[in-house]
């Protein structure tokens, strides 16, 4: 069984976030801890994940927030041959985030690269991390699906969010059409 990722963002996935509850919900599900929830630094967060990828083999991500940019941040890596496919939900854009927890994150610039791998981007009207015409750019550049599922703020808790159903139907579909993906071969494989 191949195993699902959880990528919380900044602060983590509290109790009763949707992503604690996939954690207990789906027995192939395991969250990729981070040492510092509340002042992400890429490169250890990048590191991390790595490592579960190798450990792992292949892996679905379900990222939320800050966890989205980060699973975004493996596109050109080796690593990225690794994910068979990506829920992104919420993804925050690091100004705006920046602006409400100044001086907390240490992750480079938005990542805009298009994505290796088979990916659904969900979004809603109302989210102080992102707006709509910003997430609809970022779906565009990460050549993604994007579903806008209305006033849902930041699609966590304080927004209503506590086990998700629907989210467990994205994935489902995301899983299919990644059933029928041709393997991407690492980039550096190519010159070998």
């Amino acid at each position: 069984m191949t195993a699902v990722f959880i990528l919380p963002g900044l602060f983590g996935s509290g109790e009763g976030h949707w992503q604690q509850h996939w954690l207990h919900d789906r027995p192939d599900s395991r969250c990729v801890v981070q040492d510092d929830w509340d002042n992400p630094k890429l490169d250890h967060w990048l590191s991390r994940l790595e490592e579960a990828l190798d450990e792992a083999g292949e892996a679905y991500i379900v990222a939320h927030s800050l966890g989205c940019l980060l699973a975004a941040k493996l596109a050109g890596r080796d690593s990225a041959v690794r994910v068979k496919g990506a829920l992104l939900v919420a993804p925050c854009d690091l100004r705006a985030t920046d602006l409400l927890h100044p001086g907390r994150i240490d992750f480079g610039d938005m990542p805009v690269q298009r994505l290796p791998f088979p990916s659904i981007v969900v979004g809603s009207l109302n989210d102080c991390y992102m707006s709509l015409d910003r997430l609809t750019v970022l779906g565009r550049c990460w050549n993604t699906e994007v579903k806008n599922i209305g006033n849902a703020g930041h699609i966590n808790v304080a927004s209503g969010f506590g086990r998700w159903n629907g989210g467990y139907l994205l994935l489902q579909g995301l899983m299919a059409r990644a059933r029928y993906r041709k393997p991407m071969q690492s980039p550096a494989a190519l010159f070998l």
